[in-house]
């Protein structure tokens, strides 16, 4: 038996376009990460985490946040 692990992908909107972040570490949790890159994108520190989604052999966690929307 042959067992793969999927890397895992985080992703979150700038400016309308989706940014790919890479996995700062495996053991790192989903909040952890999320601390990790609030330190270099601010507007991450009242994201919410969404997922996983399995993709072309990646997970995809997704970091939303609402603010600076209208509506």
């Amino acid at each position: 038996m042959i067992v793969n692990t999927l890397s895992r992908v985080f992703l979150h909107k700038d400016n309308g376009q989706d940014v790919r972040l890479a996995d700062p570490g495996a053991d790192f949790s989903m909040v952890a990460v999320l601390n990790f890159y609030a330190n270099t994108y601010p507007i991450l520190t009242t994201a919410k985490i969404t997922g996983p989604e399995i993709k072309d052999d990646e997970v995809l966690y997704r970091f939303e946040t609402t603010m600076g929307t209208k509506g």
